[in-house]
């Protein structure tokens, strides 16, 4: 990898590590629930850029380090998946059973 490559791509991650903790940083607690759908959506996507990368490691032949990170990617990714989805459910259900409760 080109060192230009490898800077710019650094510069990328560090940039969006501050950019992701200041929009966490700037929302109110009321609304994090909420926003776990939003979450689950961008793991989605997460999920295909994983399977994308396990196809390129297998097809280029370099199996060792790049398919143990797109598959350790894969698993982080559905896990933050299926928990969003858990948690999001939890929230409805005790929003239906307060509306039901109130009637």
């Amino acid at each position: 990898m080109e060192p230009t490559v490898l800077i710019g791509s650094v510069t990328l991650f560090v940039m969006s590590i501050f950019l992701g903790f200041e929009l966490i940083t700037k929302v109110p607690a009321t609304l994090h629930t909420p926003l776990m759908s939003g979450a689950n959506a961008i793991s989605g996507i997460s999920i295909v850029g994983a399977l994308l990368g396990a196809n390129v490691a297998y097809e280029g032949g370099d199996t060792a380090v790049s398919g143990i990170l797109a598959f350790v990617a894969l698993v982080l990714a559905m896990i933050n998946v299926v928990g969003g989805f858990a948690v999001t459910n939890r929230m409805l259900n005790m929003i239906a059973g307060k509306k039901r409760g109130g009637q």
